[in-house]
């Protein structure tokens, strides 16, 4: 048994104790601290990520991070808010180390959400991207070292790192909502900084059509540990080559018009995640 099989372990057990009686979530959302929850949602206490003892390589401040156990309809989930980045600071294995802990908490899929900028001309601030696949520019992986074959297999298969089957479901539930539902390959990267003209061109040269920094370890720890992922880009900043310098918006007109973004998701969230659930 590795060390960081025991501390997953730790600390799954320490999420648990903060469950009520006959809280069994299924479901992990992840979302960033700027996304407000829909109001129909039913909260239950927070557990403030800065309490999980020991195991994360850089100090997480008091309220920066939380897993917060809430219901929606039928299902109780945990919401995941303010993820940790890898651009923060945080090491592949401290932003890992969570997705190993939901599974071990009872976690069986996890649906990420995420702001992206978009690099396909096609694609427009304010809409919605339905993730299908990734291209991993961040230069690391969560996977490198010594495998635990508790937590996974060495050698995991990506073909279906995001899974097909919620895919289409949540596609299906835009096109019933008249949503439009674009479909993306999403390129990771470092941030924290801007991408360049040529590395915006590049990026969808080589086939990406959003491109953001804290997808590729989230999913590919949950792949390697059995947990089905999904994730929807919200588009906000615009990366299409040769156009994206005439983008003059400052910082807080993009912000602005990414909470078009979040109350066309919030709209949708609860017949998302009410159907995801039940998907193998």
């Amino acid at each position: 048994m590795s060390a960081k099989y025991e501390d997953v372990i730790l600390t799954s057990v320490f999420i648990k104790s903060k469950f009520p009686k006959n809280f069994k979530p299924d479901v992990c959302l992840i979302v960033d601290d700027k996304y407000k929850l829909p109001g129909n949602f039913k909260f239950n206490n927070s557990i403030d990520l800065s309490d999980i003892p020991h195991i994360f390589s850089i100090n997480i401040p008091p309220g920066k991070s939380s897993l917060t156990l809430a219901k929606i309809g039928s299902v109780n989930l945990l919401i995941y808010r303010n993820r940790l980045n890898f651009y923060d600071g945080y090491s592949m294995d401290d932003i890992g180390h969570i997705i190993y802990a939901l599974k071990f908490s009872g976690i069986k899929k996890i649906l990420s959400i995420e702001s992206c900028g978009y690099l396909n001309p096609r694609f427009s601030g304010g809409e919605i991207s339905v993730v299908y696949d990734h291209i991993n520019l961040m230069g690391d992986n969560p996977l490198i070292g010594k495998n635990d074959s508790k937590l996974g297999v060495r050698f995991p298969d990506m073909s279906d790192c995001y899974s097909k089957k919620q895919f289409d479901i949540i596609s299906s539930i835009l096109l019933k909502n008249n949503i439009k539902a674009n479909e993306s390959v999403y390129v990771g990267l470092t941030g924290p900084s801007s991408e360049t003209d040529a590395e915006a061109r590049f990026y969808r040269e080589i086939g990406g059509d959003v491109a953001g920094y804290s997808l590729i370890p989230e999913n590919i720890t949950a792949v390697h540990c059995g947990l089905k992922f999904s994730a929807i880009a919200l588009l906000d900043k615009n990366l299409v080559a040769d156009v994206m310098m005439e983008d003059k918006r400052s910082e807080k007109e993009i912000l602005s018009a990414s909470k078009k973004d979040y109350q066309k998701a919030n709209k949708l969230l609860n017949s998302v995640l009410e159907t995801i659930l039940y998907t193998i």
